[in-house]
């Protein structure tokens, strides 16, 4: 037998005995860092994974996140399935969660989509909304941060908002993508429209409701420029797909700006497949917007409503753009972060800076730059978040069928 030969015969049988593993491994690839185990650090990224390893795809009907990876030769990557936080940069991320980090499952609710959350801080009330199922269904939820524990009821503004899905706070009062649109809810007409909600008297008011004449798609998500107060605001097809409106769309996917002082609507950007999130930089100089087509469906009108499919190869990525000339300019459009998880749904920056976005089983914090520094993770997909409290450090999450809460050192931005 030659040398050749026998190196080959040598590499073989170690193939058969799962020997041959990719240098460059980091041992260990995940450990405790505390915390009676919630908390786990990823160390290098896991870079580079021991074989064989595989994540299976996720679908309607299963996610399957990166802590249900299979990675056969490191035993301690199960250490992420009974974490609260995965930390990915230990030294920043250890630092953000601060000395006593926690993860509280709060509210059990209803498969329903639960978005839009709004802190009124003066009532120390946070507003949720509630989608289909079933079209048409009007209250809405509101937790009660008065109490102790908190309590969770449902509510209606005066009139009704139906459907609303992005919201925000602007001068002392809630400001609510309103997401629906039909001729007969609640005994009259209703359109996806921008509306306000005075959480101190309840009364509702119609902002914005159509472009020139044409109904919008869905209005997904509301950001407000910091420096201009104007409106910004995303426009999907999802209520289409999703059976929230009556109407095919008759406008594309795009993004807008409203100035309410003016009513006049701008088209701020509009190459995204369906823009979801949107959130400013606290100095208002960098706006983000997620594409969520990975998440789609048809618009035939023949063919009426036809839900959702996931594509895991479509877009699921969050955008940056600089915003110049006192709000009113994005230019600069770059690639900011690829979901690790289904899709970045619910869009925030942080009062440091850092971005989150709520992408399947949990919620990504990101730095200025893109990098994953912590995940927290959840048994439910998470739609949206909103800080509450005095200094915004409790950050309350909420989707389909769960409302939790997390307290760490990150905080929101003070909305005026």
């Amino acid at each position: 037998m030659n040398a050749i030969t026998s190196l080959l015969s040598l590499f073989l049988a170690a193939v058969a005995v799962g020997q041959i593993q990719p240098s460059g491994v980091t041992r260990p690839i995940a450990q405790d860092c505390g915390f009676n185990g919630t908390v786990v650090c990823v160390n290098k990224y896991g870079a580079v994974l021991p074989y064989h390893f595989n994540r299976s795809i996720s679908n309607n009907n299963a996610d399957y996140d990166y802590r249900n990876t299979s990675v056969r030769n490191a035993s301690t990557f199960d250490l992420l399935g009974g974490a609260d936080f995965v930390v990915f940069d230990q030294q920043r991320g250890m630092q953000y969660l601060g000395s006593n980090p926690s993860y509280e499952f709060m509210f059990a609710v209803s498969k329903a989509v639960h978005e839009a959350p709004v802190y009124a801080p003066e009532q120390n009330l946070l507003f949720i909304s509630q989608l289909a199922p079933p079209p048409g269904y009007l209250p809405q939820l509101v937790v009660n941060l008065n109490d102790d524990p908190p309590t969770l009821s449902e509510y209606l503004p005066n009139p009704p908002v139906y459907a609303p899905n992005g919201g925000t706070f602007r001068d002392g009062v809630i400001v609510f993508g309103a997401s629906g649109g039909n001729d007969s809810i609640g005994g009259g007409e209703q359109r996806v429209s921008l509306r306000t909600v005075d959480p101190a008297t309840n009364r509702s008011t119609v902002l914005l409701n159509n472009y020139f004449g044409f109904y919008f798609n869905t209005i997904d998500d509301v950001a407000v420029h910091p420096i201009s107060k104007d409106i910004f605001f995303t426009d999907p097809q999802y209520s289409w797909f999703n059976a929230l409106t009556d109407t095919a769309p008759q406008l594309p996917c795009a993004s807008y700006r409203f100035n309410p002082s003016t009513g006049a609507t701008f088209l701020v950007e509009d190459t995204l497949e369906q823009p979801n999130g949107i959130a400013f930089s606290p100095d208002g100089t960098t706006l983000y917007i997620s594409d969520t087509g990975a998440v789609t469906g048809t618009i035939d009108p023949r063919l009426g409503s036809q839900g959702t499919t996931f594509n895991t190869t479509g877009k699921r990525t969050i955008y940056a753009w600089d915003v110049s000339n006192n709000g009113t300019r994005i230019s600069n459009k770059r690639a900011f972060y690829l979901a690790q998880d289904w899709v970045p749904d619910g869009l925030k920056v942080s009062q440091e800076g850092l971005v989150l976005t709520g992408s399947g089983h949990g919620v990504d914090v990101l730095d200025d730059a893109g990098q994953l520094l912590i995940r927290i993770q959840t048994n439910y997909t998470v739609q949206n978040f909103a800080w509450t409290g005095e200094n915004l450090t409790t950050l309350w999450l909420m989707g389909n069928n769960g409302i939790s809460k997390v307290e760490w050192n990150i905080t929101g931005q003070k909305l005026t």
